[in-house]
């Protein structure tokens, strides 16, 4: 399940690209198959173990073109060990929203980001995540969990601000906001509640088989109720100095 568009971002073969928050590593197994040198970067080591088994059987499955590599590196978004300018794509997915110091983390993205690199920033969207957030404390007051509900013009400042220009946007996941809301209505911990598990299946169909009718739907009320609003960014290429 993919929350960007991989080629609004320009990702392909031996493109430097850091999955900052990678998580279980959705969007690095993505760039990997691009033929992409990918570093899934997580705070959580043993999720990272397990990205890198995926990364060796992708490669041992034949599903990584020439020139493509996968690695993973635990570490603290609010401090990269990376130099400036030295990914061609960066990608924050799903996790401004958990982090306190936004703005710091924000600042280190477009830091190591090269000059004429894309940015992708995903979080979830005001509406789909206020209702959730009123239907239930536990989805979002837990250790590590959300601690703010962004309006997409403001996360669209704090970004530009750093240094980048917004070139897209687009809503995404429109049918897992009824999933959330219902797992918020019955209780965040019931995942065997029947109407919980009946809509996980629906939404596990949805992914494996992709038909045309769900599709076509999720299109239609993303820009209604997407449970994820993504952003496109760009940093300038710098006129060079004069001698």
């Amino acid at each position: 399940m993919l929350t960007v568009d991989f080629d609004r971002l320009r990702v392909g073969r031996r493109t430097r690209f850091i999955d900052v928050g990678a998580g279980a590593g959705r969007h690095s197994f993505e760039a990997l198959r691009r033929g992409a040198d990918v570093v899934a970067f997580d705070q959580d080591a043993a999720e990272l173990d397990q990205v890198a088994e995926w990364f060796a059987a992708l490669e041992a499955a034949g599903e990584v073109p020439p020139g493509g590599e996968g690695r993973v590196q635990v570490g603290d978004a609010l401090a990269l060990p990376y130099p400036d300018d030295w990914f061609d794509c960066v990608l924050a997915s799903e996790i401004l929203e958990h982090v306190p110091q936004d703005e710091r983390a924000i600042a280190e993205l477009v830091r190591v980001l090269a000059p004429g690199g894309t940015l992708g920033v995903t979080v979830p969207r005001w509406l789909p995540e206020r209702i959730c957030w009123a239907l239930s404390d536990s989805y979002h007051a837990n250790e590590g969990g959300h601690v703010r509900i962004y309006r997409a013009r403001e996360l669209v400042g704090k970004v530009q601000a750093a240094g980048v220009r917004l070139t897209h946007r687009h809503h995404a996941h429109a049918l897992h906001s009824p999933y959330w809301w219902l797992k918020c209505a019955v209780g965040t911990e019931r995942e065997s509640h029947p109407l919980v598990e009946a809509y996980h299946k629906l939404l596990v169909w949805d992914m494996m088989k992709a038909p045309a009718l769900t599709r076509g739907l999720e299109r239609a009320l993303d820009p209604v109720i997407g449970k994820s609003v993504a952003l496109y960014f760009v940093k300038p290429v710098l006129p060079a100095a004069a001698p």
